[in-house]
């Protein structure tokens, strides 16, 4: 004899929900499933006629390729564009901030095209970096946080090589700022004294 009942629900291909018959509450728990390699097929994302797998890797810079990614605004970029990416539904693979320009390896799904998101990701995060630090209006003028355009490339069976690619980048960028002797500093800020 079973004491729980289990329910299913529209759109649920495997019971993911069971009903207590002492209380009316609904517990939701995920099955837990080890898999060491994911194939191709597990890889790609669905829907409900629907198979995709849409990996982009994305470049972009600020405004005149200025170097103010840095500090409280690196880790404010990083959770504004985490926070743009889940309401889109897009996943950060791997992304990397660096002083001049960003790296982000996304999967954007099939009903949103590159051009779009990008017109989003950049304009919202702009708007949003000048309401956090109202100093950068000050640099920036006319509230153009980042340069026009951006590098775009699909990403098919690479993405191993396209990830280490992010990450020595940065590495390299390190090194090259450990080389330079020229220091941040906001001139809003400093005065000289």
């Amino acid at each position: 004899m079973r004491d729980k009942k289990t329910t299913r629900y529209a759109g649920a291909h495997r019971r993911l929900y069971q009903k207590n018959s002492k209380r009316d509450t609904i517990k939701v728990f995920k099955p837990i499933v080890k898999r060491k390699e994911k194939n191709m097929a597990q890889k790609a994302h669905s829907l409900s006629h629907t198979k995709w797998m849409c990996k982009y890797h994305i470049v972009f810079t600020p405004k005149y390729r200025r170097k103010v990614i840095y500090n409280q605004y690196r880790s404010s970029l990083g959770e504004i564009f985490h926070r743009l990416c889940g309401y889109k539904g897009v996943e950060i693979i791997e992304g990397h901030l660096m002083p001049d320009h960003v790296h982000m390896l996304v999967s954007i799904p099939p009903r949103i095209s590159v051009a779009s998101f990008m017109g989003y990701l950049k304009g919202k995060s702009a708007l949003m970096m000048f309401d956090k630090h109202a100093n950068l209006k000050y640099k920036f003028g006319n509230r153009h946080f980042w340069a026009e355009g951006y590098y775009v490339s699909t990403v098919g069976l690479n993405e191993a090589t396209i990830k280490k690619y992010i990450q020595e980048q940065e590495r390299k960028d390190i090194a090259l700022d450990k080389l330079s002797v020229k220091e941040y500093k906001d001139p809003f800020r400093d005065s000289g004294k």
